[in-house]
C-alpha cells in the first residue's frame, strides 16, 4: 500500500507561483512513476505533468508548458509540482498519483488532493 500526500495549495492571485509537493510512503518510491493530475468543478480530471520513475522522462500538458515544473527528490519520498504565472483557468483540486508496476498507463495509488484557486 502507498499513500500520498498532497501540499502547498492555496488561494492566489494570478500571476502568482504555488509549489505543490506530495510525499509517498513506501520504501521504494524511487521505482514509482509519478504524475500530477487536476479536476475543476464540473469538469472531467486531467492529467498536467508526468515524470518517470528515473526522472529522464517528463511530460506536460500543453495549457502548463513553460509554466508549471514536475520534479522529484527520491531521498524525500516527494515530488513536487512548480507551477508559476498561474491563471484563473489553473484552479481545480490537484491530486497526486503514482505508477508502480511498468507496462500499463494507469496510475495506482491516488492522493486525497489539494485545492489551488487562482483569482483574477
Amino acid at each position: 500500500q502507498v499513500q500520498l500526500v498532497e501540499s502547498g495549495g492555496g488561494l492566489v492571485q494570478a500571476g502568482s507561483s504555488l509549489r505543490l509537493s506530495c510525499a509517498a510512503s513506501g520504501r521504494t518510491f524511487s521505482s514509482y512513476d509519478m504524475g500530477w493530475f487536476r479536476q475543476a468543478p464540473g469538469k472531467e480530471r486531467e492529467s498536467v505533468a508526468r515524470i518517470s520513475r528515473s526522472g529522464g522522462s517528463i511530460w506536460y500538458a500543453k495549457s502548463v508548458i513553460g509554466r508549471f515544473t514536475i520534479s522529484r527528490d527520491d531521498a524525500k519520498n516527494t515530488v513536487y509540482l512548480q507551477m508559476n504565472s498561474l491563471k484563473p483557468e489553473d484552479t481545480a483540486v490537484y491530486y497526486c498519483a503514482a505508477r508502480i508496476g511498468v507496462g500499463y498507463v494507469g496510475y495506482d495509488y491516488w492522493g486525497k488532493g489539494t485545492q489551488v484557486t487562482v483569482s483574477s
